[in-house]
């Protein structure tokens, strides 16, 4: 009789220190969550000289096929991202913000999703404060992000309307920035 108790006592103990570490656990998540995120950036390196953007076509949500160069004559915002990545998630309603601003002025942006698949995106994308109204396309096996050299995400390219990449950027950016639009109209 005395082992069981011993038991019990040994079951209870671990009990409690099971609810402990997930008291503890959940606490620090909630302050790593309350703690300040680092601002967005919102420069841009210029590519001197400008590169010809690596043409491609990839799917978007609903499988209906679209090619870079079909884009030409207009400025495209080309983002690589996906929905684990923070400063991805960051930046999308930037993103849409600025589109709705230029899309009238010949601004295109159109979204590179990496790995991941469409309903989990679409379902990201429901989500978010402003949905996304521009192309968000499919590099399941990251080939796209390979021709354009990506070394992290976010990475985003400015085109000028010829096709020719302008300016980069790598990590997270608030593209409604007054210094992101004035490349913008620089462009346009």
């Amino acid at each position: 009789m005395k082992n069981g108790c011993r038991i019990c006592n040994v079951r209870q103990r671990l009990r409690r220190v099971d609810w402990g570490v997930l008291l503890l656990t959940a606490l620090m998540a909630a302050a790593a969550g309350a703690a300040e995120l680092p601002p967005l950036g919102h420069s841009m390196n210029p590519v001197s000289p400008p590169l010809p953007a690596p043409t491609f076509s990839l799917p978007d949500m609903d499988g209906t096929e679209h090619e870079l160069g079909s884009f030409r004559g207009k400025v495209v915002m080309l983002n690589f991202w996906a929905t684990w990545c923070p400063p991805c998630r960051r930046e999308m309603p930037s993103m849409q913000r600025l589109y709705d601003k230029y899309k009238d002025r010949g601004l295109v942006v159109v979204a590179v999703n990496q790995w991941e698949d469409p309903d989990l995106v679409f379902q990201f994308s429901g989500s978010l404060s402003l949905a996304p109204e521009f192309p968000i396309l499919f590099d399941r096996e990251s080939r796209i992000a390979e021709l354009y050299a990506v070394k992290g995400l976010p990475t985003t390219y400015l085109l000028d309307k010829e096709g020719n990449i302008r300016f980069q950027a790598i990590g997270g950016r608030e593209f409604d920035h007054p210094d992101v639009e004035a490349l913008i109209e620089s462009l346009l």
